[in-house]
């Protein structure tokens, strides 16, 4: 039987994930009290007809969080495999979704979610560093969700512990605050001065193209593929979960968009490691 133990950060992402996990075909439950799991395995598996599950452990059963980490010590030396999937988000994130959701963090008694999170985050430290799965979903959105544990249950794609996003950005709309690496790419070939191009988007192929073929842009992308190349694995080794790679023009319609596209095509081949693209400066100067 293939079994899946989800936990980690409330407003992470676990209710979403749960249902993810249904939909792909796993028996789940939310918010199994940790002393029930071995009667559960047990019923499972006699019953002989439950080839995968899916349960939600987490911050609600916190008494129990204890006999947890015995219980994970006795799974692993008996004969049920399981992994655990651990979902996080930033400290910022999760402010944000529960001041949407108007909920109540399960332990911030006083009303204060930081203090929620900062106690929650302690408190599950442990079981993040035996996780066999870490998501961070700050930057996600549901579907990037859905995607990421499709290829990961339904695919059975091996998976290291990162997330890249690949985005592009116009300097005149600002630095993205939350980027680990940006990338001025201002010095490529404008199309915004060729007057059948300058409305259109990077996204077009006449666009790319003309950004793409010069020897300067060539010659950048070989050295930029490279260096990506290189740390990548480096931040999975080191456990990095997040990684947001942006790369900028004036407007954010041409040339950071024809690089992105490329990047992004360039690291799909073969990714291990969830991935998406995102343009959200493409069509803002369009609409000025």
């Amino acid at each position: 039987m293939q079994f899946v133990i989800m936990t980690g950060m409330s407003g992470a992402g676990k209710t979403i994930a749960l249902k993810t996990m249904e939909d792909l075909g796993y028996y789940c439950v939310d918010n199994m009290p940790a002393l029930l799991i071995p009667k559960f395995l047990e019923i499972l598996n006699d019953a002989g007809n439950y080839p995968k599950a899916a349960i939600v452990v987490d911050i609600r059963n916190a008494d129990q969080m204890t006999a947890l980490h015995t219980i994970l010590d006795e799974l692993q030396n008996g004969r049920d495999e399981y992994r655990i999937l651990f979902l996080e988000a930033s400290d910022q994130t999760l402010v944000k979704r529960f001041k949407e959701t108007r909920r109540a963090h399960p332990l911030s008694a006083d009303g204060h979610v930081e203090d929620g999170i900062r106690k929650e985050r302690e408190a599950l430290r442990w079981l993040k560093e035996r996780a066999d799965i870490v998501i961070d979903t700050s930057t996600m959105l549901t579907r990037d969700l859905r995607q990421q544990l499709s290829q990961i249950f339904e695919h059975n794609r091996e998976y290291k512990n990162l997330y890249v996003t690949i985005q592009s950005f116009g300097y005149k709309y600002g630095i993205p605050q939350d980027a680990d690496m940006i990338f001025d790419v201002r010095f490529l070939p404008n199309p915004f001065y060729v007057e059948e191009l300058k409305k259109k988007t990077g996204l077009d192929q006449e666009v790319k193209d003309y950004v793409m073929n010069s020897i300067d842009s060539q010659e950048f992308m070989w050295w930029l593929t490279g260096l990506i190349d290189y740390l990548i694995p480096r931040f999975i080794e080191e456990g990095k979960n997040q990684l947001i790679i942006a790369f900028g023009c004036t407007g954010g319609q041409h040339r950071s968009v024809a690089v992105a596209e490329a990047v992004y095509a360039h690291l799909k081949e073969n990714a291990e490691y969830g991935l998406k693209i995102e343009h959200p400066c493409i069509n803002k100067d369009r609409m000025a």
